[in-house]
């Protein structure tokens, strides 16, 4: 693959980068897991749709640029450099968008995406639940039509560990439609706001007390039949998109772990473990083999090939990747290390890398099967 940029690319990451370091906040802003963070964050996402620069690889009509997936790996390699607020709209850009772009009616994008890209509707996920959580197709949660014979549906369950879900406007997930399938069959997706009569929702406190989480009560909660994404029963070919864009190439670019990696590089030059500086060297080193991977990927992506379930390695990559590099940071750091700071931050966030999207017992199982072709 040739990574010679073209000189129209080389004057996007121009811009980009102008852009960002006029406007990148001087200070980082509040977590986005607080009511006053969140809507800081909010503000921020506003700023850059101002910009068409919170979805470049959207279409014009929805608020992006028409960009391919190039100039949007171009874009978040600027963006994490710059020291740039993480992006609380991703649930929605990242990985609702892909799938609303792929299965939803030509009312749900202009509905939804205008609104998405300007952070006017912040989305949770709403996949998890008590007794299905990497296992999704054992999910219990239900949807039944509604006794009024209009087409909508009554929404029954619960959903747990649903990020964002805590501010959140609006939430995506799956529940099962045919009270007699198992498994994947007879599930279906939707989509709802989470002011909707019947819903409460109860934030989960982390080990800051901060609420990146929160459990989703549904209790006889109506939803119209625009809140149906890809068909009745579809659910799950519908869900494999979205978590096919998680576990791959949109919710964790290569330019936020290059990001780290230079970081990383920066902290282990004043260390006189040669070990240590090894392994930064390392794990610039894995971080440069990602970012050319994924760039292998889009282009793969351009000519019309689905990811599948190659998600699943990058998804094992770049989770046991981050991993390291904040255990190595702190190794560097060294026990008379602060007890709070952006890198043990980065680090307990890491920890949970390899059980979200999916744990990664599950996703070694898909690389062996479907990757590898191995026995069940």
């Amino acid at each position: 693959m040739d990574l010679t940029f073209s000189p129209r690319r080389r004057a996007f990451r121009a811009e980009v980068r102008a852009w960002l370091a006029e406007h990148v906040p001087a200070a980082p802003l509040p977590s986005m897991d607080t009511a006053e963070g969140f809507e800081r964050h909010r503000a921020w996402e506003r700023e850059l749709a101002d910009a068409r620069l919170a979805a470049v690889s959207w279409p014009r009509e929805y608020g992006g640029r028409g960009a391919d997936l190039i100039d949007w790996l171009i874009f978040e390699e600027e963006y994490w450099a710059s020291g740039a607020p993480g992006r609380v709209s991703q649930n929605g850009i990242f990985l609702l968008a892909p799938t609303l772009m792929a299965y939803g009616t030509p009312e749900q994008k202009a509905r939804h995406l205008p609104r998405m890209v300007r952070a006017d509707d912040v989305w949770a996920q709403a996949w998890s639940e008590p007794e299905a959580g990497s296992d999704l197709a054992a999910l219990r949660a239900t949807a039944a039509p509604d006794p009024s014979g209009d087409g909508g549906w009554r929404l029954n369950g619960q959903k747990t560990w649903s990020s964002r879900a805590a501010y959140a406007d609006w939430c995506f997930g799956l529940f099962r439609t045919d009270p007699d399938s198992e498994r994947h069959r007879g599930l279906t997706y939707f989509m709802l706001p989470l002011d909707s009569e019947g819903v409460t929702v109860r934030p989960i406190a982390q080990l800051d007390g901060e609420h990146g989480f929160a459990e989703i009560f549904f209790d006889d909660v109506r939803v119209p039949p625009d809140g149906v994404l890809g068909g009745i029963g579809q659910g799950w070919k519908v869900a494999m998109a979205t978590t096919s864009s998680e576990r791959g190439l949109t919710l964790r670019s290569p330019g936020r772990f290059m990001a780290t990696a230079d970081r990383l590089l920066d902290l282990a030059r004043g260390s006189a473990d040669p070990s240590l500086r090894d392994a930064a060297v390392q794990a610039w080193t894995d971080s440069e083999a990602y970012r050319l991977h994924t760039f292998r990927a889009a282009a793969r992506l351009a000519e019309g090939v689905e990811l599948g379930a190659d998600s699943s390695l990058m998804k094992v990559f770049w989770s046991e990747l981050d991993l390291r590099m904040h255990e190595l940071a702190l190794d560097l750091l060294g026990p008379g290390a602060p007890v709070a700071g952006p890198w043990l931050d980065g680090y307990l966030f890491a920890l949970a890398g390899p059980i979200y999207a999916g744990t990664n017992e599950i996703q070694r199982n898909i690389i062996a099967e479907r990757v590898l072709g191995l026995p069940r």
